[in-house]
């Protein structure tokens, strides 16, 4: 198959009326040929996606066909001229040339390639990827479809948490339900609804369990729950649709991708939720518990009641419920103590028993913490905890290399603080006049 692409002015591309040719090692890629050469293939893939005007591609061609030839045999090398076939690179979000992309186990699941452009660089990422293929072949992990069926049949194991919804059942699981829902509408013949298949059983997966089931991804066949796409008007497939109570649905319009699925719904939830708890450590319980089940959790020591009062205790814990308010999407968990009541705790972190009111934000798998060093405010607290979100700021390890002993205390009881009771001192036995001479 001879691909023309017209003359190409560049000298060194003479010989050939494109950039690849049927007599070079590199496959030429199409619509019609696509998804049976890549798609449905054993194959580890590498493809490229250029255009014939890019000077880019043109000092690319050489080395992709260095590449190809080294290859034979091993690993598929491919192009596919995404100016000429743009709804094949708008598939795969191609949006500048070259676009390299790596078709491994899960062909449905492409990687971007990021290394160099010379063929040595691209044949150690071929190997690399199929490396990392063939062990995963070894443990079981296959990713591929072994027949090249991508239908709603098969596979139907990941799919566990995909609800499947009918005429029947709509109205009383999404429209009655305190839940966030999104709906996928297909149809079994539809090769962009295949290609999203595993994307979204892997999303359901994700999304059931950071969400605790609040936020629900389902899946409508279409062409036999005809009731159901005439009354949502769908003319496209897929068709995705949010679904909040007392609220017209919405179309989802973001990327086909599991991580933007992902995103998107636990915005959806974060929207919904209500601001994480606010807890006191009263006991070390509390204190694993809420930083075991979040990625971090964010302590706070808070000056002794007698220092503050009820009042001002009450401004530090409001702040703390503002912010925590604000990054509720990042479900952290949100803790705090009175000054000396966990000293040990209070050493571990570095705070070490002065400075109050202090924060320390712990990551308890890694058993590492940053410290708040600007001030006890929501701008303070804002500018530490956004630094934080982005994986910026200094951290050092929790001291002994895991939480100290926690004490058992009783819950502040949302009072102004009591002075101890000093015992009163009998002195009806006590000489005093004999007592003063002798101190004379």
């Amino acid at each position: 198959l001879l691909f023309v692409l017209g003359t190409v002015s560049c000298t060194l591309f003479l010989a050939v009326n494109g950039l690849y040719s049927a007599s070079d090692d590199v496959i030429e890629l199409t619509p019609t040929n696509f998804n049976k050469e890549v798609i449905q293939s054993e194959s580890l893939w590498l493809v490229e996606f250029y255009a014939p005007w890019c000077g880019h591609c043109q000092r690319l061609t050489p080395e992709w066909k260095k590449a190809a030839t080294a290859l034979k045999g091993v690993v598929k090398v491919g192009a596919v001229d995404a100016d000429k076939h743009q709804s094949l690179g708008g598939q795969y979000g191609v949006r500048g040339f070259p676009t390299i992309k790596i078709f491994g186990a899960n062909k449905n699941k492409a990687e971007d390639y990021q290394g160099g452009r010379t063929s040595d660089a691209i044949v150690d990422a071929a190997l690399s990827a199929l490396r990392s293929l063939v062990k995963d072949r070894l443990s079981g992990r296959s990713g591929g479809y072994s027949s090249g069926k991508q239908g709603r049949e098969s596979g139907g194991g990941d799919k566990k948490d995909v609800i499947e919804l009918t005429d029947d059942n709509f109205d009383k699981n999404v429209i009655n339900s305190d839940d966030v829902w999104m709906v996928e509408f297909y149809a079994p013949w539809c090769g962009h609804c295949k290609n999203l298949e595993p994307e979204w059983a892997a999303a359901a997966t994700e999304v059931k369990e950071q969400t605790k089931g609040k936020v629900k991804l389902a899946a409508v066949d279409a062409t036999v729950n005809q009731m159901l796409a005439g009354r949502y008007g769908i003319r496209g497939f897929p068709t995705i649709k949010i679904f909040q109570k007392g609220e017209d649905p919405v179309d989802y319009d973001g990327s086909r991708t599991r991580s933007d699925i992902i995103a998107r719904a636990l915005d959806l939830f974060s929207d919904n939720a209500p601001p994480p708890e606010l807890l006191e450590i009263i006991s070390e319980d509390v204190l694993k518990s809420t930083c075991d089940a979040h990625q971090l959790c964010i302590i706070s020591v808070l000056p002794h009641i007698l220092d503050t009062g009820a009042s001002g205790r009450n401004s530090y814990l409001d702040v703390m419920l503002k912010m925590a308010e604000k990054y509720k999407k990042k479900m952290w968990g949100w803790l705090w103590t009175e000054a000396g009541a966990q000293s040990d705790l209070e050493s571990s972190l570095g705070i070490g028993g002065f400075g109050y009111p202090a924060m320390a934000a712990v990551n308890a798998r890694k058993m590492k913490f940053a410290l708040l060093k600007g001030s006890f405010s929501e701008q303070g607290i804002n500018e530490f905890l956004r630094e934080l979100s982005v994986g910026r700021g200094s951290t050092a390890p929790v001291g002994g290399g895991a939480f100290p002993k926690i004490h058992s205390v009783e819950p502040w009881d949302g009072k102004d603080g009591e002075l101890p009771v000093e015992d009163d001192i009998d002195l009806s036995d006590v000489d005093l006049d004999d007592w003063d001479k002798d101190e004379l």
